[in-house]
């Protein structure tokens, strides 16, 4: 098999690790190619954060483990292929060049053992540090179950290191992946957030969960990521949504990946990690999944409507926060200009507002720019399903 051919089967393989993104390096160029600060990487990122800049491969598809979500468990009958370190060097350093990429993921299969994938693993990043003087973003998924010792090689050469949970608890990764265990994954983490340094992941830590494959609700989910982030300081937990490529009756029988679903945990976890939102304040026991026709803010504010609405001259930072249709940028930009004048609602857009959302929840110079007849939960919640479930777009015309 041609190199040419096992680029295809292994860079079609890597597509369904999502805990991809470069930002947070800014390893230096010394002498050699490639770079990693703010005007040395052009980063492209999909609509739910992911980096589509770097070349993202498997060293090898040939898995040792028989995980039933997974295309390259060794059960399944697909074309195997694994490169040599030299292979994806020659590769990384071509597509560089020709400027198709600005960095590497690398990811792997479990070949062997943990400790042999890794050490084929190191040997890749670093031929490409010190042989090819490759000084670019290079992110590594760390294989749980490997040494220490090749953990910290490994996060010295590289800018991110993620290892994927996967799963959202011990009792799912048991009963789909009964081969792995959470504890080899936390353990790494445990190791990148005490040796994290300039010299030492400087780009952090990452990790992926799977969304759909077992029954855990958003709320499980978003408890997990708290968690995560809390304990290990992670940059990033992505979400994965389960795309259905196995056969098997431990399975759900989707056609279709929650692709609805994944998006709206993205936007929980941005609130989580950006706006000062708690798991508890955006779901409950009682109230485990997210609704999918609207988004987790405006959900929330729709169930603490007491709390509106708010007067945008007078609220503090962090209560502008919690209107719908607010950013962490328009809210800076709203402080910053109240201190010059008094906001109208027509200043609103030109701050950055969405107020086809902003306008069911605030006040502007103590005036409400809706209906304030028909301030009630069911009647702004109609509203805002049929503007958010929208067409966005147009078709173009060639004729007025």
């Amino acid at each position: 098999m041609n190199l040419e051919e096992r680029l295809k089967i292994l860079a079609d393989s890597a597509k369904y690790d999502a805990s991809c993104s470069s930002s947070g390096s800014n390893r230096k160029n010394n002498n050699g190619i490639g770079s990693t600060a703010i005007n040395g990487i052009c980063h492209s990122y999909s609509s739910d954060g992911r980096c589509i800049s770097l070349l993202k491969i498997l060293l090898t598809n040939a898995c040792m483990y028989n995980c039933e979500y997974c295309i390259n468990r060794k059960s399944n009958d697909i074309k195997r292929a694994i490169f040599t370190p030299e292979e994806i060097c020659y590769i990384t350093i071509n597509f560089y060049k020709r400027n198709y990429i600005e960095g590497l993921f690398l990811s792997s299969a479990v070949i062997k053992n943990p400790d042999y994938t890794m050490q084929l693993m190191i040997e890749t990043v670093e031929l490409l540090r010190k042989k090819y003087h490759f000084n670019g973003y290079i992110h590594a998924k760390a294989i749980p179950g490997a040494s220490p010792t090749l953990i910290k090689k490994l996060g010295s050469l590289v800018d991110r290191l993620s290892a994927n949970i996967e799963l959202p608890s011990e009792q799912s990764i048991q009963l789909l992946a009964p081969s792995k265990h959470e504890k080899d994954v936390t353990n790494i983490m445990k190791q990148v957030k005490k040796e994290k340094s300039k010299d030492f992941v400087p780009a952090g830590q990452s990790t992926q969960m799977i969304i759909g494959a077992t029954n855990e609700s958003d709320y499980d989910i978003i408890n997990k990521s708290k968690e995560l982030y809390d304990n290990y300081k992670l940059k990033r937990v992505f979400y994965s949504a389960y795309i259905p490529v196995n056969k098997s009756p431990l399975l759900p029988s989707l056609t279709i990946p929650p692709l609805k679903r994944e998006h709206r945990l993205y936007q929980a976890d941005w609130l989580m990690r950006f706006y000062g939102f708690k798991p508890e304040n955006l779901l409950s026991q009682e109230n485990k999944n997210f609704n999918l026709l609207l988004d987790p803010k405006i959900t929330w504010a729709l169930n603490n409507l007491c709390e509106f609405p708010k007067e945008i001259n007078k609220v503090d930072y962090f209560e502008l926060l919690k209107i719908p249709g607010i950013g962490p940028k328009s809210a800076k930009k709203i402080i910053s200009s109240r201190q010059k004048f008094k906001i109208k609602y027509e200043d609103l857009k030109k701050i950055g507002v969405v107020t086809k959302r902003a306008k069911y929840f605030i006040l502007c110079d103590g005036k409400y720019y809706f209906d304030r007849e028909n301030f009630n939960k069911k009647f702004i919640e109609k509203n805002l399903i049929a503007e958010e479930n929208k067409p966005t777009y147009e078709q173009m015309r060639l004729f007025e």
